[in-house]
């Protein structure tokens, strides 16, 4: 990062005019480029021309991110800081120079523990040109490409490894099903995903009811297919229909699709986080966000009123877009959009039906298990349950950044996994435990498949 910036210096007090364009991997890191990029010019003085710093990524405010298509006023130069959205996704008009430092962050599923973890990794060849062809797209330009040759030839790959190859299937699992493609582990793919993938996004399926022993798709499973949601969200879309809180999972399933409601600039964390708790609710995030659509219901949707809260105007359209497009399908298939009014529990009973296996109980210890795998892992500290730390949760997904974090946590009751997800969880023995841990002790019923061609599902688990 460090050889970054000096770069940037150099070009700005070296080259001829034209704007710069430097690719960084996520907003903490260009966040506090701009800010060590600004005390350096600053210590420059006056004589030196001035150098217009704007970030870019893709959860700041859509206002914010215009400023970069902007000309720099005469006698100054800008220099865009940018994660790889501006590889492709854009074009700048001004460019004359890029500085690559040769990494991107990369999302990577692990069907093991059905973890994404973001990755620092180095971009491949591919990418290294794409970025080197955002120079002088309107004149001639320069690349300033941090690694060697050799690098560049020994140590990159040739193209970026493919989505499939690094996703969980369980959405694409489904639609094939749907399709009539039963053999997946014989399907002739581009780019074949990792068997164990697919047979994780099986098994998966398999626990929610979407199919049955044979592995054939149910009557669930075809309902299912028809919303554009990743399997445990549709199953908890249905589940939501007769435990009477559709309307309410309808919002709280829209607001996750969003992403990045929240806004928390760098130079007033403090006040971000204020008006952030005003939102917590108790029983955990999913609620909250639903806090958050019902207030800025109540508020005729205004713009203004998201600017004052730190809340992303531009993502909570696209919440309310999504909530249009799920009640049209729930329309078409006769499914009732009933409120629970303040009923919580309804709502969280259904939040436990879709994502049973993403649940973790408290380690006496340090932090979270996980039920299913046991593996160790802590509530994100952006989570309104950071504080609290309840006994028993379900989160919406599990991130690997500085630690395994889970995001989007809801408090559940233990019993809750046996009575909705039967196929998966039973209760111990009570002859067998002591009274203080009957009602806490709960058996995952799940296979570990070896063999990868062992897709078959049987009926009996564990």
């Amino acid at each position: 990062m460090d050889a970054a910036l000096i770069t940037v210096m150099q070009i700005h007090l070296t080259e001829p005019e034209g704007d710069v364009l430097l690719f960084l991997t996520g907003q903490e890191e260009i966040d506090t480029s701009c800010q060590v990029l600004f005390e350096r010019m600053k210590g420059l003085g006056p004589s030196v021309p001035d150098l217009h710093i704007l970030p870019v990524y893709s959860s700041l405010p859509s206002e914010m991110q215009t400023r970069i298509f902007d000309p720099a006023p005469p006698g100054s130069r800008k220099v865009i800081v940018a994660t790889n959205i501006a590889e492709a996704s854009l074009t700048i008009d001004g460019i004359y120079y890029v500085v690559d430092p040769g990494f991107a962050k990369q999302k990577v599923f692990n069907p093991k523990i059905g973890m994404d973890s973001l990755v620092v990794a180095p971009i491949s060849q591919a990418s290294a040109r794409q970025r080197a062809g955002r120079a002088g797209r309107t004149g001639p330009g320069k690349c300033f490409r941090l690694y060697t040759e050799s690098a560049y030839k020994n140590e990159m790959l040739g193209t970026s490894v493919p989505e499939i190859q690094r996703s969980n299937l369980g959405t694409t699992t489904l639609t094939m099903k749907a399709m009539g493609i039963n053999d997946l582990l014989n399907f002739d793919f581009m780019d074949p995903p990792p068997p164990q993938t697919l047979v994780s996004a099986l098994e998966q399926l398999y626990n929610l009811g979407a199919l049955d022993e044979e592995g054939l798709l149910t009557r669930l499973g075809r309902k299912m297919a028809e919303f554009p949601l990743e399997p445990p969200m549709s199953k908890m879309l249905i589940a939501a229909v007769d435990l009477g809180c559709s309307d309410e999972i309808l919002t709280i399933v829209a607001m996750l699709s969003a992403q990045n409601i929240f806004y928390r600039p760098r130079e007033k964390q403090a006040a971000a986080d204020q008006k952030k708790a005003k939102f917590f609710q108790p029983e955990g995030d999913h609620l909250s966000l639903l806090t958050v659509y019902e207030s800025w219901k109540a508020q005729k949707f205004s713009s203004p009123w998201c600017f004052e809260n730190f809340l992303q105007a531009r993502s909570l359209r696209r919440g309310q877009d999504v909530r249009k497009q799920l009640l049209t399908i729930m329309d078409r298939y006769k499914l009732d959009v009933v409120s629970a009014g303040r009923n919580f529990n309804k709502i969280r009973r259904a939040i436990c039906s879709g994502f049973f296996f993403h649940s973790a109980k408290k380690d006496p210890q340090e932090g979270y298990k996980t039920v299913v795998e046991n593996t160790p892992t802590y509530i994100h500290p952006a989570s309104s349950l950071f504080q609290r730390q309840p006994d028993w949760i379900v989160y919406h997904e599990l991130v690997l950044t500085s630690k395994e974090y889970m995001r989007e946590c809801c408090v559940i009751e233990p019993r809750w996994l046996a009575e909705l997800a039967p196929r998966f969880f039973s209760l111990c023995d009570p002859r067998k435990i002591s009274k203080r841990k009957r009602m806490e002790r709960l058996e995952p019923l799940y296979d570990r498949f070896n063999d990868p061609q062992a897709w078959r599902l049987s009926k009996r688990r564990g």
